[in-house]
């Protein structure tokens, strides 16, 4: 990796974020501060080298896409880590089947993943794929459509028999019938080069075929000048009770990279420079959103100091956060697999009452299961993060595409006045400092919050600088160890529903502290005294009450991109931060004149949103939904929202959102 210390310059192309390291390995290096390079624009100069010419570019987006049992996020994770390794700003959109193992050949068995690597700060996975490695007919036939005019494309032409290309609906040979004239078309046997590459490890043809992945992978390798170490090492230590496979697809691995080096067909090779002014100085690695999220929780318990619980029931795109929580035991966390959803929460909230930083992880259908329980730690004011990875609904819908749809239900899906803050990252990395956010107000506050990220955000990644412990906000809390209140006689008791006065929490009092004693349960509570109430002044007191303790939560106020002469503001919250802001920035080099603001903070809304809303006559919201924020912010401050939506299970593009925020900006 390589150092990174100014703040991003105007680039081509689009432009934000961070470096990186293996999503599971070890942290990166310290960066240093190397001089910027010369150039940011795609050059083609031909500089030469021993045997061939290298082209210089400034990004390149590549996508990997085969059958789901082709290895194709493997091969995609590893080119990742190499690229951060080598110093690239990156941002990843792998995409995948619901079917654990889908018919082979088929386009719904196609899975991808797209990997946009740059020299300078980028915010997207891109809108289309300079370079395609199809493996086989279904993966040409479901990802060419999105390959430019120009583009390259590499075809494992092993596959592509009449059975194979009748399944998918080819009439005839894609790779003979002039389809693919407007393409640099590579074609590759990968399968027959890997099984004769292998031949000296005595592995059945079946086994030898399961590494053209390495094949296809050293290959890419060889073309972007991406370092091997790093798969190779990984590669061992990944079969390291099985040797001989691991030596195989260290060779099958090596020898992608010779053919690319050797054969004619390849006749030029490509340079993406280290990213120069994309990043602070720091450590780097790169990291999903599920597993900064894990991160995050984990940096919480710890700040709090207390243990930290997960109640969870495994559900798409959610159940990496289970998974990766379970392997930290060292650090006090405790991970319950439950046989349901609301078991999950049920032990969640029990935790909670118990003294520890509880969390339940689900989807949206998971959401609406444990809603009587989030309304029951609404009733309890106990804290309890509910981590909802969003995802395509309704019902079981698309489970591993995203969808921002979730947010009315976190608002409001729960029976009577229940509200809940919700909080929103906005980048895979930011889904740490996310983390951190909601246990911040649930601690302070004794609510329950909402944390709603997204499948693009789980799933995909990008650099995040490993932040200092001193950097990390005191999340301590101080629990309740005697009575706070003295009657008229002057007896001292304790009432656990005595408001702090500045927050409007209650005292957390752990069960089993002598003195202590006090009901809980879902009935409605007697202000003060934690008593059953039925008195209907009480009631409308605590429906107040609590809907003003989360009114109250303090949140930062908003920040606004503005550029002078800007009367269009483009408003987002969550995962649309990154094509949003490569739209607007496209736009800005277009002449446009464009204000941006990102909302992570959703209920409660900054302080200062209505006064921001009202500075422009017009407020487009994109959203990955029907236009819920945007209700919302009509209801809320009766302004003319333009909502501008998409519901297709995949990340808007930023060339798409550009043109529509401009039609917005030239109507009159």
């Amino acid at each position: 990796m390589t150092s990174q210390v100014s703040s991003p310059a105007e680039q081509t192309g689009e432009s934000e974020s961070t470096t990186a390291e293996e999503a599971a390995g070890a942290v990166g290096e310290q960066r240093a501060a190397p001089a910027p390079p010369d150039d940011t624009s795609e050059t083609a100069s031909g500089i030469a080298s021993d045997k061939k010419k290298i082209r210089h570019l400034d990004r390149v987006i590549i996508r990997f896409a085969g059958d789901s049992g082709d290895g194709m996020q493997l091969t995609g994770d590893r080119f990742t880590s190499e690229t951060a390794s080598f110093g690239n700003d990156l941002s990843t959109l792998p995409n995948f089947p619901a079917e654990i193992r889908a018919p082979a050949g088929t386009l719904p068995g196609v899975s991808s993943f797209q990997l946009h690597f740059a020299d300078h700060d980028i915010l997207t996975p891109g809108d289309a794929p300079n370079v395609l490695v199809a493996m086989n007919p279904a993966a040409l036939k479901a990802n060419v459509g999105d390959v430019p005019r120009g583009g390259e494309i590499i075809v494992n032409t092993d596959e592509f028999a009449k059975r194979a290309m009748a399944k998918v609906g080819y009439a005839t040979d894609p790779l003979e019938d002039g389809s693919l004239d407007a393409y640099r078309v590579h074609r590759v046997p990968l399968t027959t080069l890997t099984i004769e590459a292998l031949k000296e490890f005595g592995l059945s043809r079946k086994e030898a075929e399961r590494s053209k992945n390495m094949f296809a992978l050293g290959l890419l390798s060889w073309m972007y000048h991406r370092p091997t170490e790093g798969t190779e090492r990984f590669l061992r230590q990944k079969f390291a009770k099985k040797p001989q496979i691991a030596e195989a697809n260290v060779a099958a691995f090596r020898a992608g990279w010779n053919f690319g080096e050797t054969t004619e067909d390849f006749a030029v090779s490509y340079e993406v420079a280290p990213a120069t002014s994309a990043f602070p100085a720091g450590t780097y690695r790169n990291i999903s959103g599920n597993l900064a999220l894990s991160y995050g929780l984990i940096a919480a318990s710890r700040q709090a100091d207390l243990p930290l619980f997960l109640g969870s029931y495994p559900i798409t795109p959610a159940s990496d956060i289970l998974h990766e929580l379970s392997r930290h035991k060292n650090f006090g966390v405790r991970t319950f697999q439950a046989e349901d959803e609301i078991a999950g929460i049920g032990a969640a909230l029990g935790a909670a009452f118990g003294g520890s930083l509880a969390v339940t992880t689900t989807s949206g259908p998971g959401v609406a299961l444990k809603s009587e329980t989030i309304g029951l730690a609404v009733s309890l004011e106990l804290p309890l993060l509910i981590v909802d990875i969003q995802r395509g609904g309704p019902s079981t819908g698309l489970p591993t595409k995203t969808e921002q749809a979730d947010l009315l239900q976190a608002m409001y899906g729960r029976n009577g006045e229940a509200p809940v803050p919700i909080v929103a990252p906005k980048t895979p990395a930011d889904c740490f400092d996310a983390a951190l956010e909601a246990a911040r107000i649930a601690l302070t506050h004794r609510t329950p919050v909402f944390l709603l990220s997204d499948g693009y955000l789980a799933n995909g990644s990008e650099p995040w600088r490993i932040p200092d412990l001193e950097e990390l906000p005191d999340l301590s809390v101080t629990f309740a160890t005697g009575p706070n209140h003295t009657l008229d006689d002057g007896t001292e008791v304790f009432w656990p529903y005595k408001r702090d006065p500045e927050t409007l929490a209650r005292p957390w009092a752990l069960p089993g502290t002598p003195g202590l004693e006090h009901r809980i349960g879902g009935i409605e509570k007697q202000d003060g005294t934690g008593n059953i109430s039925y008195d209907p002044a009480n009631h409308d007191l605590m429906v107040r009450t609590r809907q003003a303790k989360v009114d109250g939560v303090t949140v930062p106020e908003l920040q606004v991109d503005h550029e002078d002469g800007a009367s269009t503001l483009v408003l987002g919250w969550g995962s649309t931060y990154g094509p949003i802001t490569a739209a607007v920035r496209r736009l800005r080099r277009a002449g446009e004149r464009i204000a941006q603001a990102h909302l992570r903070h959703l209920n409660p809304f900054p302080a200062n949103l209505g006064e921001v809303l009202g500075r422009y006559e017009k407020v487009v919201v994109p959203e990955m939904n029907m236009g819920q924020l945007a209700t919302l912010i009509r209801a809320r401050y009766l302004v003319d929202a333009h909502s501008h939506t998409q519901i297709n299970g995949m990340p808007f593009k930023a060339e798409q959102l550009a043109a529509a925020l401009k039609e917005t900006i030239d109507a009159r």
